[in-house]
C-alpha cells in the first residue's frame, strides 16, 4: 500500500546504534594503553573533556560514535593480544609520561606529590599531586569528571565597550568552579594586559565631542558591564576559572524580600568613650581606594563545603559561625566584629575569623580565640582578582597623575561597583557571588581596623572608625600614614577641634560622616 512506503524507507534506512562497553570498560580500555584522553579526543576530533563524558556514562552518537567503537574494539583486541604474548617476549616500551616530563612549565607553581590520591579540587576525582597546596591534576586531559555546563551564548557587547570578541567555539565554564592552567602554559603577566580602560575611555570621549560631564556619565553609566569584561581580560592564563553562579548555602539567602542573609560583615562604627581633658585637634582621615585594596583577599574557588569543629584550615576560605571572644579594648580601639546588638554564635567571614586568630595569637594577645561551630569553606587563593586589582590601580594611579578626573570616576564606579553587584542584583547577571561580595567588604573592614591599630601602636588617639575609609585620630598622624592619593596614602577629609571635660566623648562637627 502507498501509505506504508514512507514507513517502509524508513524502517530500510534505520539501523541500530553500534554497542558500546560500559563506561569502567572504555576508561580501563584507554589507560591499559597508556593514552591520554587528549590524545584519544585529538584522534576523533572531538575534546578531551568530552572523552571524559563517554568514560563517565554519557552515550556519543553519529558517526562519532562508530569511530569511538572502532577504536574501543581496536584497544580490546591488541590488549588481548598483549596478554597471549608469550612470557619472555620484549616488554612494549612505555610511553606513560615520566614525573618530570608531566611537571614541565609548571614554574609558576609549588608542585608536590602526594603520598596518596586525594580528591582533585577541580573535579573531585583522585589525583596525585597537588599544586600551591591543593590536590589537583597536572595534566588537563585528566580532569574535568563533573558534568560540563552547556555553553552559554556570548552577551552583545555594549557599545564603545571593554569586552573584546569573544572567539568561536568558546566552551562554558566548568560546573567545578576552577580550571587548571595547561602544562607549559604560562600564567598572563599585569603588563600583557591591553589598556581597555584607556581605549574605552578615549571612543567616549570621542563619541560626546570631549564634553567631560557627558562622558564621565556614559562610562559611570555602564561600568558593571566593563568591569566583568576587564575581569574576563585579565582572568586569561590564570590558573584558575571563576564560577559566575555557583550553588550557595542557605545562609547566603535572604530571609525575607527585603531582608538580609545571614552573614555578619563586621562594619565598624565607633567612637572613643572619651578623651583625656583639653581641646584636641582631630584629624578625619580618608583612606583611598578601600574597597580596591580589599580585592586582595582569600576568595574560596569552588563550590562551599559544610564542615562541623573547632578548627581553621588556612589553604581554605568561606563562612564560619563563631562565638566571638570579649573584648576589653573597647576604651581605645573598635571591636574587631563591630557593634552587635545581640550576643552569642554568628556567620563571619574568613577575614574577620582570620582577623580574630591573629589578635589571639602570641604577637598581639588582645583577646581569646574565637570558637569555631561550623564552617562552610572551599580551597582559596588570595591572587584569584589580582590582575584586575592591578590593572584598576594602574588606571587609577594614571588618572591622578595626569589630572584626569573622567579616568578616575570610571574606574571608581568600576571597583565599587563591581562589589556591591556581586550578590543579588539586577544589575549584573554576569557575576552571582554573594559569598565574595561579603568576603570583599569584610576585607575593607578589617583593613580599616589595622589602620586604627597601627595608629595606636605609633601613639596617635584613635578618636573614630566608620565604615571601609574613615579614621580620626589625633597627634602627628604624617609620621605614621603617607599623604597622598594613591592607594598606600591617606587623605585629609576634614580638621575640627574638640574641647572635652573628663568623662565626655568627642562630639564631630555635623559635616564630618
Amino acid at each position: 500500500m502507498a501509505e506504508f512506503d514512507a514507513i517502509d524507507a524508513l524502517l530500510a534506512a534505520a539501523r541500530q546504534e553500534t554497542p558500546l562497553p560500559p563506561a569502567e570498560e572504555r576508561r580501563r580500555l584507554r589507560e591499559e594503553l597508556n593514552l591520554s584522553r587528549a590524545q584519544l579526543a585529538q584522534a576523533l576530533g572531538v575534546s578531551a573533556s568530552t572523552v571524559g563524558g563517554w568514560e563517565s556514562g554519557r552515550e556519543p552518537g553519529g558517526e562519532v560514535r562508530e569511530k569511538y567503537a572502532y577504536f574501543l574494539e581496536g584497544a580490546r583486541t591488541k590488549l588481548d593480544a598483549a596478554a597471549e604474548a608469550p612470557a619472555d617476549a620484549p616488554a612494549p616500551a612505555d610511553d606513560k609520561p615520566t614525573e618530570a616530563e608531566r611537571t614541565a612549565g609548571v614554574d609558576d607553581a609549588d608542585v608536590d606529590v602526594l603520598p596518596s590520591s586525594q580528591p582533585c579540587v577541580l573535579c573531585g576525582q583522585p589525583a596525585r599531586h597537588q599544586v600551591e597546596g591543593f590536590p589537583q591534576h597536572l595534566d588537563p586531559a585528566e580532569c574535568g569528571m563533573a558534568a560540563p555546563v552547556p555553553a552559554q551564548p556570548e552577551k552583545p557587547a555594549p557599545r564603545n565597550g571593554l569586552r573584546p570578541p569573544a572567539p568561536a567555539g568558546k566552551p562554558g565554564r566548568a560546573a567545578s568552579g576552577v580550571k587548571v592552567v595547561p602544562v607549559g602554559r604560562r600564567v598572563q603577566a599585569a603588563s600583557d594586559t591591553p589598556d581597555l580602560i584607556g581605549s574605552a575611555v578615549a571612543a567616549a570621549l570621542a563619541e560626546h565631542a570631549g564634553d567631560v560631564d557627558a562622558t564621565t556619565a556614559a562610562l559611570v553609566k555602564r561600568a558593571i558591564p566593563d568591569a566583568m569584561a576587564l575581569l574576563d581580560q585579565t582572568r586569561k592564563g590564570g590558573r584558575y576559572d571563576v564560577v559566575a553562579h555557583p550553588w550557595l548555602p542557605d545562609i547566603l539567602r535572604r530571609q525575607s524580600a527585603r531582608g538580609a542573609d545571614q552573614i555578619w560583615e563586621a562594619r565598624p562604627k565607633w567612637s572613643r568613650p572619651e578623651l583625656p581633658a583639653g581641646k584636641h585637634e582631630i584629624t578625619a582621615l580618608d583612606i583611598n581606594g578601600a574597597y580596591l585594596s580589599a580585592l586582595k583577599t582569600h576568595l574560596p574557588l569552588g563550590q562551599l563545603e559544610h564542615s562541623t569543629g573547632n578548627h581553621h584550615d588556612r589553604r581554605r576560605a568561606g563562612l564560619h559561625l563563631i562565638t566571638p571572644p570579649a573584648w576589653d579594648h573597647e576604651t581605645v580601639l573598635p571591636n574587631p566584629v563591630g557593634n552587635r546588638d545581640e550576643p552569642g554564635p554568628l556567620w563571619v567571614t574568613e577575614p574577620t575569623l582570620r582577623l580574630l586568630l591573629r589578635l589571639s595569637g602570641p604577637k598581639y594577645g588582645l583577646c581569646d580565640p574565637p570558637q569555631i561551630h561550623e564552617s562552610w569553606t572551599s580551597g582559596a587563593t588570595e591572587g584569584l582578582l589580582e590582575k584586575f586589582r592591578i590593572a584598576l590601580k594602574d588606571a587609577r594611579d594614571r588618572a591622578i597623575a595626569d589630572g584626569d578626573e573622567v579616568t578616575l570616576e570610571y574606574v571608581k564606579a568600576m571597583y565599587s561597583k563591581f562589589v556591591s553587584t556581586l550578590g543579588e542584583s539586577n544589575y549584573n547577571r554576569e557575576l552571582y557571588r554573594t559569598d565574595w561580595m561579603h568576603l570583599i567588604r569584610s576585607q575593607a573592614f578589617a583593613n580599616l581596623w589595622w589602620k586604627a591599630h597601627r595608629a595606636y601602636d605609633e601613639g596617635l588617639l584613635v578618636v573614630r572608625a566608620m565604615g571601609t575609609d574613615e579614621l580620626h585620630v589625633t597627634g602627628d598622624w604624617r609620621a605614621v600614614f603617607p599623604e597622598g592619593r594613591s592607594v598606600a596614602e591617606v587623605k585629609v577629609k576634614d580638621t575640627y577641634t574638640v574641647g572635652t571635660d573628663p568623662g565626655q566623648p568627642p562630639q564631630p562637627p555635623e559635616n564630618s560622616t
